[in-house]
């Protein structure tokens, strides 16, 4: 598979395609292809031009006609470029007819988000999350790997049919069975560090704590939101998919529940199905958490379409219908505060619970917390209990499991005010006071 960091020599100036077949969708087309562009920057690639060819149809070899593919091949030429980048997703063959045509490097859209979570990956789970879907993209791509053996004959008269393969044929075979046996291994050990992962959620059950997700498309502040919320330090930088691994933080909301957080990996326009499926173990903290905070970026022109993109793939991993809390965040990014109202007034008819912050300046925090607790608000109850001094376990038991807000002595009872979680209120029925 092509690996930029480790053959930097080899791409300098890259050409940016983007195959459209619908002149009604050129709007698209282009927002897809400037975010490519971000991403091919996001991987230290210099960006020699920008493309947009139309198309008629799609055809088997190029996905376009020759004659349009031989115009792209003298763009590249003309502007000195050792790449091409397509936006639209290449099969196999396609690849390789490309490269065959230009004598240059080509890849996918695919590939380049391949190679960027190969260089952020951190925790074990999330580095071989990677490692099986850059595997299974390459396995039908190898060929091209070894095209140049396939002409050095093996024996052309007699013998049996081993004799006859070429030598890059019995290479690909054997490499091709290296690489299934390496995807099999890498499942196994994903599961295990998955089984791990699920032991370390059901101790987390057991406390019956809230869990919310932080989810959102990539670089709209989902770690710098965090940060704030806990005081944490998570990596937070402007760069598309800085956050590959979730992070899990405790932050307490006003009423004086403890909530976890979660940082999730971002989306993208066109993510592509096999990272969607690899990275099931890591954005399944969506599907489990009690509710989701979606993060966008309001100063943003594509906001809208950022929303619809995150809740497609949360469609997709089966976390529909959960509540939910919208924000816009980096508010203070946008000029116009009209622009800002109209947003929020189009959002709230999907999410309704649609709010205006910004984490790096901490605007709309409290709002935000407030937001949090009402939505848990049923897990919790504000009671007053009078204790008897003699029933000290039960003192034990709101002091460890709930939030005590006073604290009064009464001859031998105690007077005591907490916000009780409802898990634990009934047990302590007897003591409510009237």
């Amino acid at each position: 598979m092509f690996e930029v960091r480790d053959k930097p020599e080899m791409v300098e100036r890259a050409l940016l395609v983007r195959l459209s077949f619908s002149k009604r969708e050129a709007d698209e087309d282009i927002s897809l292809l400037e975010e490519l562009q971000e991403l091919v920057h996001t991987l230290g690639i210099g960006v020699a031009h920008l493309e947009l060819a139309h198309s008629r149809a799609k055809h088997r070899k190029f996905l376009c006609g020759t004659g349009k593919a031989d115009e792209i091949i003298a763009i590249s030429k003309a502007h000195e470029c050792d790449c091409i980048v397509f936006d639209n997703e290449l099969a196999p063959s396609q690849q390789r007819e490309w490269e065959e045509l230009a004598g240059i490097c080509v890849i996918d859209r695919e590939e380049v988000i391949l190679d960027i979570f190969a260089q952020r990956a951190q925790t074990k789970e999330a580095t071989l999350q990677v490692e099986l879907a850059r595997m299974q993209y390459a396995l039908p791509r190898m060929a091209r790997m070894w095209g140049h053996l396939d002409r050095e004959g093996g024996g052309g008269t007699g013998g049996g049919g081993s004799a006859a393969r070429g030598m890059g044929e019995q290479q690909i075979e054997v490499d091709r069975r290296l690489a299934r046996k390496r995807i099999d291994r890498t499942k196994r050990e994903l599961e295990a560090v998955r089984t791990q992962r699920a032991t370390r959620r059901k101790d987390r059950e057991k406390l019956d704590t809230p869990h919310g997700a932080i989810v959102g498309y990539t670089n709209a502040g989902k770690s710098t939101l965090l940060n704030r919320l806990s005081g944490s330090d998570i990596m937070a930088k402007d760069m598309l998919f800085a956050t590959l691994d979730t992070t899990t933080r405790s932050i307490e909301l006003p009423d004086g529940q403890t909530l976890l957080l979660t940082d999730t990996v971002g989306f993208v326009r066109n993510l592509p199905h096999r990272l969607v499926e690899a990275f099931k173990a890591t954005l399944e903290e969506a599907v489990l958490a009690d509710f989701l905070i979606h993060v966008l970026d309001a100063s943003s022109p594509e906001a809208e379409k950022f929303f619809d993109t995150t809740i497609h793939v949360l469609n997709e991993l089966g976390a529909e219908g959960k509540p939910m809390i919208t924000i816009l965040n980096k508010c203070d990014l946008v000029e116009n505060p009209e622009h800002l109202e109209s947003l929020k007034q189009r959002l709230s008819h999907k999410s309704p619970n649609t709010l205006i912050a910004s984490a790096h300046k901490d605007i709309g925090m409290d709002h935000l917390l407030a937001a949090c607790s009402e939505i848990l608000h049923n897990r919790v109850q504000i009671n007053t209990y009078r204790i008897p001094q003699s029933e000290g376990q039960h003192m034990g038991l709101l002091h460890a499991e709930a939030k005590v807000t006073a604290t009064e002595y009464e001859g031998n009872d105690i007077i005591i005010t907490a916000i009780v979680p409802t898990i634990i209120a009934g047990r302590l029925q007897k003591f409510l006071t009237k």
